[in-house]
């Protein structure tokens, strides 16, 4: 299990934050089909929620184009100007044992674009999962966010695993509200100035 930190109270941070993830969460009508659920959004939009595949790897380069820099800073935790071929073959060639990983696919367009990830990490000597969720800016406030980790929490408590835990940058206050409406703990990380850790003993 990773190492207990600092407390971090973002409740003495500023205010400024959006209406809770799990309210937005509950706008969402998910619908489950043999490709996957499809998630109706209260806006008139469809997303369809599945596992990734190997053959995904053109569609996560194409969203990866499509990510901010302050996106691509809040997901992989430093800048990256492109995503590299090896890497995007990676990201969607997981091993089943260790990895999970889910996409909000956008079948309005040809070809289908990817509009969300996430994903965890198995550590089976801490009983543990590492998670990582990015949703495209166009798509962001609606509780898709809300709807990855909760998938994701419940693919870790199939596995039995102990805990569910993350690094997130303390200027991404979204992700860090997010998780605190899911009941994560955040903690500071003392070895990664600017960032947190967050965890959810399941």
């Amino acid at each position: 299990m990773p190492m207990a930190l600092p407390a971090l109270d973002i409740d003495a941070l500023p205010p400024s934050v959006p209406p809770r993830s799990r309210e937005r969460f509950a706008r969402l009508r998910l619908v489950r089909e043999p490709q996957g659920e499809l998630v109706r959004i209260h806006d008139g939009r469809n997303l369809r929620l599945r596992d990734i595949e190997a053959s995904d790897v053109e569609g996560i380069k194409r969203c990866f184009k499509r990510l901010s820099p302050e996106d691509i800073r809040r997901r992989f935790l430093h800048s990256m100007s492109e995503l590299p071929e090896p890497m995007a073959i990676r990201l969607c060639r997981i091993d089943p044992a260790f990895e999970r990983a889910f996409v909000l696919e956008d079948e309005s367009v040809i070809p289908g674009e990817i509009r969300g990830v996430g994903r965890i990490y198995v550590d089976e000597s801490a009983n543990s999962a590492e998670f990582s969720v990015v949703v495209e800016q166009a798509w962001t406030r609606l509780g898709l966010g809300a709807l990855l980790m909760q998938h994701l929490v419940e693919e870790c408590r199939k596995r039995g695993l102990h805990e569910i835990w993350g690094y997130v940058l303390l200027e991404n206050r979204p992700m860090l509200h997010l998780c605190r409406d899911l009941g994560f703990v955040q903690r500071l990380a003392p070895d990664e100035p600017g960032t947190a850790q967050i965890s959810l003993v399941l």
